[in-house]
């Protein structure tokens, strides 16, 4: 029998006669340990507990964050052995074609990555992939943040944090494309060098202050390293860090549907649903990125040879997220101004340093600019279809539509040769498009937005499509509608329509002037912002609606009915 025992004042404990079966848990004094100093398991309920939507479209954000993975380890792996110096060296490694030839110690330790070290082509070629993988993704999910309205309050903060990313990402881009300082780079980093020269007043010092000296210099490719593989990736790491930490505390957003308001999130748990989910989307990013850097070659630096300042490479073209500056330099018109003896390029400037400040300066300001012509101040949790925001969706489409015309132009050489057109008329063409084609592309998208309103609308009232003709007695020919469902009339229909802002008064009761919070300006930018949408059915008319078609032409049969019920089409997301 068991021997009853105690402990100081306790109460007697019964110890069992047979010994417990269940297995502890090794890591249990660890866990403890941590959960009486930092409540660890106060968080790690949180933190697996935490819901989150389920849509294809958030999974750019995380194709993001998992090629910026990839890029830290096989960054890891290629930082062993490349040596970031510009000192010149007779090259003698394993390519014959080389040997003998004056080069950097960075290009001759790219070589040596990609013919004498164990996988260190295919590490290259990864890390190259993932690296235009992670800008593509931000860019596409930066656009799906845009046309959805994810960035309203209270996520301004997190929106600037991404354009903070973006910048971020397309300078260590640029300065890990400049790296190897083989021909294409360096034709890349003169590029640079002619921005940066043509900054006023200051140009000439900013160059002899980045490359310790006249270009090309012997510091910049040591200084590009440490940018490369310090300064920006840490800064990435925090503002990752802050970019996920605001997702968990603001909620993350969702499109509308049944079941889901401004105050819930209808989705999966992080455990162990979600965490499946993501873990196997972070292997198959991560085989995508291992079968691109196998099969599909790119930036191979030994068919370009060792950078030398006299001489371009012919066809040269930067990565894809630099191109658009590119092209935007090639067409500008050569407009020079002399003052005091000095020369101000703004053929380079503008279209460079100028173009790209605008562009962020802008997408900083836009979610303050918005809010400024709607009076919205309430918190968003909803997304907007992009349909029923047609002015924001066209300002975005004529933004993609202009950066494509100038990519186009940063390769005006190629398209000439490839279909034997004139380099001159190309550049002449683009020069009247670029600012064109996004003003035909805002008009064309808004008409398709406000043209998809009205689509909705009838939807909403008349109910959807059979595709069955019938014919009346009196030799008439009508196609009968079908009632959708609750679901979808909600998804089409729970979206608030802004009413354009009207003129505040600018004196009170007494008639002394006061500060007038909406001036005749926004009022008639509210107009031109807000007052085109379609007006979405009221209650009273769907009410109608609804009674109209209870009472109007039925189809004869339950069994042609409950067909027709079947084809009709699940509600959609934009």
């Amino acid at each position: 029998m068991a021997r009853p025992t105690t402990i100081g004042d306790a109460s007697p404990v019964i110890e069992p006669a047979v010994a417990p079966t269940t297995k502890r848990n090794p890591a249990a004094p660890a866990l403890k340990w941590g959960d009486d100093r930092v409540g660890l398991g106060k968080i790690s309920r949180f933190a697996l507990r935490k819901v989150f939507p389920d849509h294809w479209s958030f999974l750019l954000g995380e194709i993001a964050l998992y090629s910026f993975i990839i890029l830290l380890l096989t960054g890891v792996f290629l930082t062993i052995w490349f040596k970031p110096s510009m000192a010149e060296i007779e090259y003698d490694g394993t390519y014959q074609l080389l040997k003998g030839i004056p080069v950097s110690e960075a290009f001759a330790s790219t070589l040596h990555i990609s013919f004498d070290v164990r996988g260190g082509l295919l590490v290259r070629q990864i890390h190259h992939w993932a690296a235009l993988l992670f800008v593509a993704a931000a860019f596409v999910h930066m656009l799906r943040v845009f046309f959805t309205g994810a960035y309203r309050k209270p996520r301004e903060v997190n929106w600037l944090v991404g354009i903070g990313l973006m910048a971020l990402s397309t300078i260590a881009g640029f300065a890990g494309y400049s790296l190897p300082d083989d021909l294409l780079s360096g034709t890349g980093l003169r590029f640079a060098d002619g921005l940066i020269r043509s900054i006023p007043i200051i140009g000439t010092w900013a160059e002899f202050f980045v490359f310790g000296g006249e270009f090309p210099g012997e510091l910049i490719i040591a200084r590009l390293y440490m940018v490369h593989i310090l300064l920006v990736p840490g800064l990435l790491l925090g503002l990752v860090s802050l970019h996920l930490a605001l997702v968990v505390y603001h909620k993350h957003t969702q499109f509308p549907g049944a079941g889901r308001t401004e105050n819930n999130v209808v989705g999966y748990p992080v455990f162990p649903v979600y965490a499946a989910k993501a873990g196997g989307f972070f292997f198959v990013v991560f085989g995508f990125s291992v079968l691109l850097g196998g099969l599909v070659q790119i930036n191979p630096v030994w068919l370009y040879g060792p950078y030398d300042p006299a001489k371009v490479t012919a066809g040269s073209q930067p990565d894809w997220y630099m191109g658009w500056l590119e092209g935007a330099v090639r067409i500008m018109p050569g407009w020079e101004t002399h003052v005091l003896g000095t020369t101000w390029s703004w053929n380079v400037f503008l279209p460079g340093v100028g173009l790209m400040g605008l562009l962020f300066t802008l997408l900083g300001l836009w979610p303050f600019v918005e809010r400024w012509l709607t009076g919205d101040t309430r918190e968003h949790h909803l997304l907007q279809r992009p349909r029923n925001a047609p002015t924001r969706t066209a300002f975005g489409v004529a933004g993609m539509v202009c950066f494509a015309l100038f990519l186009i132009a940063g390769g005006n050489d190629i398209v000439a040769t490839r279909f034997g057109l004139s380099l001159n008329a190309i550049t002449v063409a683009l020069r009247v498009l670029v600012f064109l084609g996004p003003v035909i592309a805002f008009i064309v998208t808004k008409r398709i937005c406000l043209g998809l309103q009205r689509k909705d609308r009838e939807r909403v009232l008349h109910g959807s499509e059979t595709g069955i003709i019938q014919r009346s007695p009196g030799g008439g020919y009508s196609e009968p509608h079908l009632p959708i469902h609750e679901n979808e009339k909600f998804l089409l229909t729970q979206h608030v329509q802004r009413q354009p802002l009207e003129v505040s008064p600018d004196t009170d009761e007494n008639g002394v002037r006061i500060s007038q919070e909406v001036s005749s300006t926004r009022a008639r930018l509210s107009r031109w912002y807000l007052g085109h949408d379609v007006p979405k059915p009221t209650a009273a008319e769907i009410a109608e609606a609804d009674h109209h078609g209870e009472d109007g032409h039925e189809l004869e049969g339950q069994a042609e009915h409950q067909a027709l019920e079947d084809r009709q089409p699940e509600p959609a997301n934009d």
